[in-house]
């Protein structure tokens, strides 16, 4: 239906411009089109920023939700999952989660250091990798030792974590890591967290 009236209505233009006589056309085509798609480049320019302005807005208002269900919420599994959320619904930055930062950072920390078991490993690689988005300085000894942890999702993650932090003391162990790992993956994330240290 849509092809249709399309269709028809090229049709009635190519009808209607074979009419008009030549000045006109040559008006049209000289001055009205260049400025009919000039106020459409500005319309579509003003819409997408618009639009990107109302998604960050959305976005901020679902942050501070999040935010405050982890400020009340008391147990530690769910506390965790909201941390999560939050990092990932934040885009993975730090500005516009100071407020719950430190209880968060003590949180990844605490799962870092605890969680054990092969059913763990996702959940220890992801406190590590927030770890970095957080900046938590003083999670740094912690990051290194997990580049010694016994599944790769950790070592990855903690790589990850020690690049977005830029960790200058990080970056012997992670050469060796780059070099020595048995995994593509952690060896790929070691060589980009060298390529963001200083």
């Amino acid at each position: 239906m849509l092809a249709l009236l399309l269709v028809g209505l090229v049709v009635a233009g190519v009808w209607i411009w074979k009419r008009l006589p030549l000045d006109t056309q040559d008006y049209l085509a000289e001055q009205v089109v260049p400025a009919a798609f000039l106020a459409a480049a500005v319309a579509a320019v003003a819409w997408t920023l618009v639009r990107r302005i109302q998604r960050r807005r959305r976005r901020r208002a679902q942050v501070e939700r999040l935010v405050a269900r982890f400020e009340r919420e008391s147990s530690r599994e769910k506390r965790l999952d909201l941390a999560f959320a939050l990092v990932e619904l934040n885009e993975y930055q730090v500005e516009g989660l100071e407020r719950v930062a430190p209880a968060m950072t003590e949180l990844f920390l605490t799962t870092l250091k605890t969680a054990v078991g092969d059913k763990q490993h996702r959940i220890k690689g992801m406190a590590a990798s927030h770890l970095g988005v957080l900046q938590a300085k003083d999670a740094v000894p912690f990051l290194l030792k997990a580049l010694d942890d016994d599944h790769a999702y950790v070592r990855g993650c903690a790589a990850l974590a020690l690049g977005r932090m830029r960790v200058s003391e990080a970056k012997a162990k992670l050469t060796e890591v780059m070099k020595e790992d048995w995994d593509q993956t952690v060896r790929s994330r070691a060589r980009e967290a060298l390529e963001r240290i200083p």
